[in-house]
């Protein structure tokens, strides 16, 4: 009797064990396998939150079928004291060891509200967006000019959220005085920056910063990567151009960036350039006598007087014979490329045409008459 009831408990106890086993492997199996998610989440993780509210709101955006496997597989896996807070893109599809694996990889937020400090040519601006997660794209909250506007209250609650973001967007042909006085006035950076960059040395771009970072950082960083696009297109240069070093290819970037802000007349502009140095022809380029009177300091804000064409300053290029003695702003990388590989035409000039881009010429006569089909269409617009 005694050895019946022996072999049953242990027939039971080997079922139950498989049964366990079964059921970890089930477990194991739910932990990797797919997700329930149709659209991409962001996910918000507050300070001090845990794993168990964490497993709750993604069962109630659908993200995991089970909480409670959730939470054991993060234990398994030892990811439950690495838990982030943040703001996190959980995509569609995406495993419980997945999503384990975003909470808890890094920290930094990946979607979320992003606070991006713009600066531009004319202006800076103070940008609040969100990203839709649906889509990939970031949809613009408040935006406002920190220099005239109180922040709007948008800004003033994300500033004040753990897992905002933040950013430092150039803008191509922003000058290095800009640079320097808009980041002074980034509340979210520190330290101070000694000197005034060279100009053309700082890579027009988008740059994640955290609270708390030194804005010589910063400026390091941005002149870092204009080093390297540099060298890059200086490397890949076309033959036969009237330019011996990298730092006059940064000169006629410069000139390119300010004078065209179509994409696609960038290497026609460039070729006139080419064209002009190679004849020994004079640039007269308006952005330089421009720069000449600010020196990067500002916007003029007005246009040109004769007077002004003709006054005398290193970069005055209706008096001076080549290229300025430096850039006259931070060009991006296109332009860069432009200049080091410019169309192959024989266009020597370049008038606006009305559209936004530039009427381009070979001879004198082509290009006058250029001329007065731009000034036709500039009395028509101050008429009407």
């Amino acid at each position: 009797m005694w050895r019946h009831i022996a072999s049953n408990a242990i027939t039971l106890l080997i079922v139950g064990i498989f049964l366990l086993g079964g059921v970890i492997l089930w477990g194991q199996n739910q932990y990797v396998a797919e997700g329930p998610l149709d659209e991409r989440i962001c996910l918000r993780v507050e300070r001090g939150s845990n794993v168990t509210r964490v497993s709750h709101t993604l069962e109630d955006e659908g993200a995991i079928t089970s909480g409670t496997i959730f939470r054991l597989g993060m234990d398994y896996a030892d990811k439950t004291a690495q838990l982030k807070a943040g703001s996190f893109l959980v995509p569609e599809g995406a495993s419980m060891a997945e999503i384990a694996d975003i909470i808890t990889r890094g920290g930094a937020s990946t979607c979320g509200t992003e606070v991006v400090y713009r600066i531009g040519v004319t202006q800076a601006t103070v940008q609040v967006r969100e990203l839709d997660p649906a889509t990939s794209r970031f949809v613009e909250q408040a935006s406002f000019d920190p220099s005239a506007d109180e922040p709007p209250a948008q800004f003033v609650e994300m500033h004040a959220r753990p897992d905002t973001r933040y950013r430092v967007a150039l803008a191509e042909g922003v000058t290095s005085w800009q640079v320097v006085d808009v980041l002074g006035r980034v509340d979210v950076l520190e330290g101070e920056i000694d000197k005034i960059p060279a100009e053309g040395s700082l890579a027009p771009d988008s740059y994640e910063v955290q609270v708390g970072d030194e804005r010589a950082d910063l400026i390091a960083r941005m002149t870092a990567a204009q080093e390297e696009i540099l060298t890059a297109a200086w490397q890949n240069r076309v033959e036969g151009l009237p330019i011996e070093t990298p730092e006059e290819a940064l000169i006629l970037a410069s000139i390119i960036e300010k004078e065209t802000g179509v994409p696609e007349e960038r290497r026609q502009v460039a070729s006139v350039f080419v064209n002009r140095l190679n004849r020994g022809m004079r640039l007269q380029t308006d952005p330089t006598v421009i720069y000449g009177l600010t020196e990067g300091q500002g916007v003029l804000g007005r246009g040109l007087r004769q007077s002004e064409l003709r006054a005398e300053t290193p970069w005055n290029t209706y008096v001076i014979e080549g290229l300025p003695p430096t850039p006259i702003a931070n060009p991006g990388r296109a332009s860069i490329e432009a200049a080091l590989n410019p169309d192959q035409t024989n266009y020597v000039f370049f008038v606006a045409d009305g559209s936004g881009g530039h009427a381009f010429a070979e001879t004198l006569e082509e290009h006058n008459a250029n001329v007065r089909r731009w000034r036709e269409i500039e009395a028509q617009r101050n008429s009407d």
